[in-house]
């Protein structure tokens, strides 16, 4: 017996440690999550810009070549459509005379080509551009844009132009990623070149701050540190999306400069409780306060019930770890975070487009009041 006792000792006592440790771990987590989450501070340049640098943006049709059989689904011929007319107009450019009807595009896509470019960005600049398929082709991956021009305007002049290898995102993974995947949208970072100077507003004669999400809130805290920077007449706050300036008429520095000190002064943003769901593979991104009250959702195949919805089953009630329970249901206690439910949804193996509807219905009926931005 005392050999006995001499080898359990240490292992007891080893147990006893880890117990520990794991409940010290948990009371941890338990303080952390209370913590209540402020937004940081940030430079004013991060929430504005000027009323003159609205961004500019291009637009162009081309072609993606280099595909791997997966590209529009066309012949030649009277039903060729617009991938074997561009391929043919392209060719002409090089005078070399092909007939449509012999024409194969499996290798080709017809895309149209998006990009966004500052007003103040100069000939020769470099920029990103976005490459979306418009025929019925299966995958841009692998494929190089050919060299495209970009308008400003519908029937103008071109200003820039776009060519590179397609980058496309590896974000879709795991149990949905087959069949939610798309593969018919890419970017290259910098794809874009900027060939003629755009008309460019004039930076000093900037007068107010547009801000880049209209908030009361914010727009009043910008004009209050601004003041206390450079001034007490210096901003005012003209709606939730505006703060004008007025700089002294005696000051010594020019315009610019003060533009440049003001983008710099940080301030405390009114972040609003907003849920971002990407119904293409389930991601969502929740603040940490977002709870569910009492709510009952049937979308599909699932039925999500929190609080005293799920009270009339009593084994049901007592399952407040988001464990799906039997004929298809989800039952949460009321107070629940909208990460956990969705992480059971997840488990459940909830196809991401319910659990976006799921969550709208929620905030739909009140559940929560967190706006929903779906994408």
């Amino acid at each position: 017996m005392k050999a006995r006792f001499t080898m359990q000792g240490p292992k007891r006592v080893q147990r006893d440690v880890l117990s520990i440790c794991s409940l010290v771990l948990s009371l941890l987590a338990v303080l952390i999550a209370a913590v209540p989450v402020h937004a940081q501070e940030v430079r004013i340049r991060d929430l504005t810009v000027e009323d003159r640098a609205i961004p500019i943006r291009l637009m162009g049709y081309g072609l993606v070549v280099g595909l791997d059989n997966t590209g529009d689904r066309v012949m030649g011929g009277r039903q060729g459509g617009m991938t074997v007319n561009s391929v043919v107009n392209l060719l002409k450019r090089f005078d070399i005379e092909v007939p449509p009807e012999v024409m194969r595009m499996r290798n080709v896509a017809a895309v149209l080509v998006t990009a966004e470019v500052s007003p103040y960005l100069r000939a020769g600049g470099r920029f990103e551009i976005h490459v979306s398929s418009v025929g019925d082709a299966r995958s841009l991956r692998g494929g190089v844009l050919w060299m495209t021009p970009l308008l400003a305007d519908v029937g103008g002049k071109p200003v820039a132009s776009a060519q590179g290898a397609l980058l496309i995102s590896e974000s879709e993974s795991g149990t949905y990623r087959a069949a939610y995947a798309s593969e018919n949208t890419a970017r290259i970072p910098t794809g874009g070149l900027l060939e003629a100077d755009m008309a460019r507003p004039q930076f000093a004669s900037t007068s107010r701050l547009v801000l880049r999400e209209p908030d009361v809130g914010t727009a009043s805290r910008i004009a209050a540190a601004i003041n206390k920077v450079m001034g007490d007449t210096t901003a005012k706050v003209e709606d939730p999306g505006s703060v004008a300036l007025a700089f002294k008429s005696d000051e010594k520095r020019d315009r610019a400069t003060l533009l440049s000190l003001i983008r710099d002064v940080l301030v405390r943003p009114d972040i609003p409780s907003r849920l971002v769901i990407d119904a293409r593979d389930g991601t969502v991104v929740a603040g940490g306060e977002i709870t569910v009250s009492d709510a009952s959702v049937s979308h599909g195949g699932v039925t999500l019930a929190v609080g005293t919805m799920a009270a009339s089953d009593s084994a049901a009630a007592k399952d407040t770890t988001g464990n799906a329970a039997a004929r298809g249901g989800l039952r949460v206690a009321s107070g629940t975070s909208v990460s956990r439910i969705v992480s059971a949804l997840h488990a459940m193996q909830t196809p991401p487009s319910e659990i976006a509807a799921i969550l709208e219905s929620l905030r739909s009926v009140g559940a929560f009041s967190a706006e929903v931005v779906i994408r």
